[in-house]
């Protein structure tokens, strides 16, 4: 049996690894390959393509590598000719993944797509094209799997992949993370910065801004930022220096300094997802460039962008955007949750309420089953 995963970010590249992981257990003769980066290689994917370090944020942003991203189509278009799968796996990635999935679909290849274009938010159409294609939807989303089922398509809702991979952190669980980290401040906070280099210099030095301002009220405290793999350690580490701020820099522990810390400054993104299941309040804060915000604004039908506001319904943890998003207000939210440890309690309460809403741990067990049913239909 052969199976083609396709997964073109970073984040795309972590879980396309664990489900190869799952893969392989549940049917150790399977042959992986597809597009993905050195998690999914390290777990046994044969690499045809590594887009992932071409990854960008917005419209316009990712224009710059347009040209590179339809060459490493291309190439992968006719890999489905010259070694078709029995199933294609589509994770995340949207732009690429929904043409993959049409020729996929017209050499009659058998898809099923984890982490689908989030049609309830924005282009509804694309749930009736995936529909028609007839991608089974592996959904992570009670929303997500309600909007694909509307529109015709097979959808199993397996949970999201996170409660595999982070849990919730309690009191005796703080007290470990942070002896496990070597801390003995009262005060922690998280810095973090995202997981692309473009947004690293467009939001570390505010965050470093606002965690200076912290320090003048509460000279304690303790700062951590994990680092993520991908991203530059230089450029993160030449930040840090100029900013002259006692930053410990940790590298592949982000779950880790959550848990240890009190109060997180971090990108919207999948860390606010994480962020949620491990229970610690934050402040979401997002910068990008003027024309991408403006389309995101016309386009997007959501209130929010933090994942525990979207899942809630309600905004639950504070967003600061664009022009916002400045020290002296990010240091103010921090504070006040510091401050007031009701503050902080309501905040865990209601993410708790958040992370109940991704249904139960094993999405990835039951997204790799799925695929092999798929697969040997």
């Amino acid at each position: 049996m052969k199976i083609m995963i396709s997964a073109g970010e970073a984040s795309g590249d972590i879980y396309g690894a664990y489900l190869a992981e799952k893969l392989i257990q549940l049917n150790p003769g399977v042959r992986l390959l597809g597009v993905g980066g050195p998690k999914m290689k390290e777990k046994g994917v044969e690499i045809l393509e590594d887009p992932t370090a071409l990854s960008a944020v917005g419209f316009t942003e990712v224009l710059a590598n347009l040209s590179k991203h339809r060459a490493i189509f291309a190439r992968t278009a006719r890999m489905l000719g010259e070694i078709p799968p029995d199933c294609l796996v589509l994770i995340d990635f949207p732009e690429f993944n929904m043409r993959l999935a049409r020729r996929a679909a017209k050499k009659g290849i058998p898809g099923v797509y984890l982490f689908p274009p989030t049609a309830w938010a924005w282009r509804r159409g694309r749930a009736k094209t995936l529909a028609n294609l007839g991608v089974t939807i592996a959904s992570v989303f009670p929303l997500e799997a309600e909007t694909y089922r509307q529109a015709g398509a097979d959808v199993r809702f397996v949970g999201h992949p996170l409660l595999d991979l982070v849990g919730p952190a309690r009191h005796e669980e703080k007290k470990s993370a942070r002896e496990d980290l070597g801390l003995d401040s009262q005060e922690v906070i998280g810095i973090l910065p995202g997981s692309r280099d473009q947004e690293i210099k467009q939001l570390l030095p505010v965050m470093l801004e606002a965690a200076s301002l912290i320090r003048q009220v509460r000279p304690g405290v303790e700062l951590l930022l994990p680092l993520s793999h991908t991203v530059s350690g230089d450029v993160v580490r030449e930040y840090v220096g100029e900013s002259d701020l006692p930053v410990r820099i940790v590298s592949d522990a982000a779950h880790l300094c959550m848990a240890a810390s009190d109060v997180l400054i971090v990108a919207s993104g999948t860390a606010t997802m994480e962020a949620a299941i491990v229970g610690t309040p934050m402040v979401v804060i997002y910068k990008t460039s003027t024309p991408t915000y403006f389309l995101a604004r016309l386009l997007v039908d959501i209130p929010f962008i933090s994942w525990p506001n979207i899942l809630m319904g309600k905004r639950i943890v504070p967003e600061l955007l664009q022009d916002e998003a400045e020290p002296e207000g990010i240091a103010g939210l921090v504070l006040m949750m510091l401050e007031n440890p009701s503050i902080s309690s309501e905040i865990r309460k209601n993410l708790a309420e958040a992370r109940s809403k991704l249904g139960s741990p094993g999405a990835l067990t039951r997204t790799a089953r799925l695929i092999l049913e798929v697969a040997r239909r």
